[in-house]
């Protein structure tokens, strides 16, 4: 499922919709993470605090009756792309570092943390890790030979 021009401008308005509730100033708010759930039934994209007080929400077209059980890999690329197009604004949050965008489904389950933001964490994405244990593994396996 690639996500097409519309989904993606729902995203990206959807995440700074988030972002705005959070405008920069001197206080920042005590949130650890922004919960973002998904519903693959109606599309929902629904955004809510430590607390489960909804900050925001709207429906994306594409998501709606999508039964792809690949589904959540792809929300959740599309939802680290716009958060990573609007890193500025999401760093500029008033919450008190570190916070996390963190994927859920529709029983509020942990999918995955999509972005960290802290000023001395970095977390790397899925794809620059793989195969990071293999090569490690190797690399022991090599030391302990020698």
């Amino acid at each position: 499922m690639k996500a097409t021009e519309q989904t993606l401008q729902e995203v990206d308005r959807a995440i700074r919709k988030v972002a705005e509730k959070f405008p920069s100033s001197e206080e920042a708010t005590m949130l650890t993470d922004i919960h973002l759930r998904v519903s693959q039934d109606s599309g929902e994209l629904l955004a809510y605090d430590d607390d489960d007080n909804e900050i925001n929400r709207c429906v994306v077209e594409q998501w709606i009756e999508n039964k792809d059980d690949d589904f959540y890999q792809h929300v959740a690329a599309t939802l680290r792309a716009s958060l990573l197009k609007q890193k500025e604004k999401i760093e500029q949050m008033s919450i008190l570092k570190p916070y996390s965008f963190v994927l859920e489904d529709d029983d509020k389950e942990t999918i995955e943390e999509l972005y960290l933001v802290d000023d001395d964490t970095v977390i790397l994405q899925e794809e620059l890790m793989a195969g990071l244990n293999k090569d490690l593994d190797d690399f022991l396996d090599h030391l302990l030979k020698e």
